[in-house]
């Protein structure tokens, strides 16, 4: 399931980080060396739960599961800096961090962490009765027929899906909800040359798939040409049984 966390600390200004789920992401403290004395905290969300301390006066130098465990086996601070690292991220690790700081001096640092789906690949498919109906009601020729195609991709969220026509974007649509389908069309001729592709994104990352008009618009062309062939039929069968009734009067 796609899915993404994006946060807003509210009433806070701090640090932004965003990251794709899977992967690590380190908080840095901006600190070189943990003073003589200094007790560190980091503190995760609005409850703001303690999730790692170091308190170098009383030798402590810990991480915490944190609510529903869900830091567990995945934390690691750094024993010079006070950074913390966040191993294979998840969705439920998305919100508002702050690291307090008190020593000789008192600091206070926010961070509001965005975790982000790994985005899926587009894919394209071609909409033939579309393009049947668009086709056979133009008087173009048929190496001028259009051909109807649609872009997609499932369960997604905060992605923005495009068209472009080499470098040039066409069309696109943007979603910020969550497990979000997406359909994007386009309509190209048969036997154009230009150069089009699919792109979905989001603010870390991109996935593109390019079209092959040939492949996709032949069959569509070729069914094209069945239907035009069994509507010509129809109507000549029809025409045939009416003179043939007329006849028969």
């Amino acid at each position: 399931t796609q899915s993404e966390s994006v946060y807003v600390c509210v009433g806070v200004f701090g640090e932004s980080v965003s990251v794709s789920e899977g992967d690590s992401v380190t908080l840095h403290t901006d600190v070189t060396e943990i003073c003589k004395d200094d007790d560190i905290l980091w503190k995760f969300g609005a409850e703001r739960s303690t999730i790692a301390e170091i308190d170098t006066a009383h030798g402590i130098f810990s991480t915490f599961d944190g609510p529903d465990e869900r830091f567990r086996d995945r934390l690691k601070l750094d024993s010079q800096t006070a950074s913390l690292t966040i191993t294979n991220i998840t969705t439920q690790h998305a919100g508002c961090y702050e690291l307090e700081i008190m020593g000789a001096k008192w600091s206070l640092k926010t961070f509001r962490v965005s975790v982000y789906a790994h985005l899926p690949v587009p894919y394209i498919t071609r909409n033939c009765s579309s393009s049947s109906s668009s086709s056979s009601s133009s008087s173009s020729s048929s190496s001028q027929q259009n051909c109807s195609l649609v872009c997609s991709v499932v369960n997604v969220g905060h992605v923005t899906l495009s068209w472009y026509k080499g470098n040039s974007l066409l069309s696109s649509i943007s979603v910020s909800d969550l497990n979000i389908s997406l359909s994007l069309p386009l309509e190209v001729e048969y036997l154009e040359k230009n150069s089009y592709s699919c792109v979905i994104n989001n603010p870390i990352s991109n996935q593109t798939t390019h079209l092959d008009i040939a492949q996709l618009c032949h069959t569509c062309s070729g069914m094209l040409v069945l239907i035009l062939t069994l509507i010509n039929l129809a109507l000549n069968y029809k025409m045939s049984m009416f003179y043939w009734e007329k006849c028969k009067q």
